[in-house]
């Protein structure tokens, strides 16, 4: 009979393309994972793998093979993680990814929440960019994500818990920090820099400030959003963070001025994205609603509003 911990090697030799990857993340020796692999090729009497000292080839059939194997594991995961869902809300631990330009500002708005009203609930976080942590969503290897919309998220459920708009950011002797708005052709002329291809914060401000995406290559960089800020701050020109970093932008540079766009918002939504057969949905609804009720709760203090 093919074993589960079967298809766990076969996925993960397919993840790594390398065996004593695959035998590290399995917690087992190479031999036994190759004993395991050898043992599914006879029971399927088909060959998955194509394997010599350099590579690791997946076979034509055995793309199809893992293709199905993948969707029989997290059906599997789905059913452990279905048995456990009439038990106490957010009892059973929870994997969330969370893409960069979320992660850092929200985390500390939200988990001290987390904490407080659930103080047994065990959350992994798992940090990556949009499109790595869909596939990871898609094939079972964590339970959601935090994105930002808009976003392709076909074949997920999305659940969005908050809107916020973006900021440029200045130095407060730049002339612009006096300004009550900015617009997109003022960003321009500010040499705005923004994240490089891959990050939906980038997309996103193209898509809010219709600029073409191809012209604004020679703004892109490598840098991460908090290098982008030092370098607007040293007056190399301008970047765009969104509104949920503005407190820790302000806490950390005091020489720093937030100019909101005058694009119409909401500029971007945040939401919970799962697969459509996840079977915590309920769990992820209220994490959803701890999350909002945390991040208005933090809004109030920064406006000074008496809480509810």
């Amino acid at each position: 009979m093919i074993t589960l911990r079967q298809l766990e090697f076969a996925l993960a030799v397919a993840k790594h393309r390398h065996f004593k990857r695959a035998a590290e993340e399995c917690n087992i020796s190479q031999s036994a994972l190759s004993l395991g692999i050898a043992e599914l090729e006879k029971q399927l009497d088909t060959q998955i793998f194509e394997r010599n000292n350099k590579q690791v080839l997946i076979t034509p059939i055995g793309d199809e093979i893992l293709t199905r194997a993948q969707r029989v594991f997290s059906e599997v995961n789905d059913l452990t993680t279905r048995a456990h869902s009439h038990q106490t809300p957010l009892a059973y631990p929870m994997t969330v990814g969370i893409i960069p330009t979320i992660a850092p500002y929200l985390l500390p708005k939200v988990l001290p929440a987390v904490k407080q009203q659930y103080p047994d609930f065990r959350l992994t976080i798992v940090e990556n960019q949009t499109e790595r942590l869909l596939e990871q969503v898609r094939y079972g290897h964590i339970d959601t994500a935090v994105i930002a919309l808009p976003y392709a998220v076909e074949g997920l459920h999305t659940f969005e818990f908050w809107t916020e708009d973006f900021f440029a950011v200045f130095p407060s002797d730049d002339f612009h920090a006096k300004l009550d708005t900015i617009d997109a052709d003022e960003l321009t002329t500010a040499n705005l820099m923004l994240l490089g291809e891959g990050h939906c914060l980038t997309d996103q401000a193209l898509s809010v400030c219709h600029f073409d995406k191809d012209a604004m290559k020679s703004n892109f960089s490598d840098a991460s959003l908090n290098t982008l800020i030092q370098m607007a701050l040293a007056g190399m020109g301008t970047t765009l963070v969104p509104e949920m970093a503005l407190d820790q932008l302000h806490l950390q540079n005091q020489n720093a001025t937030a100019i909101p766009l005058a694009e119409e918002g909401p500029h971007r939504r945040i939401a919970f994205v799962t697969r459509l057969n996840y079977a915590r949905v309920d769990d992820v609804n209220l994490l959803g609603s701890v999350f909002k009720n945390a991040l208005i709760a933090d809004r109030d203090r920064d406006r000074g509003t008496p809480e509810s």
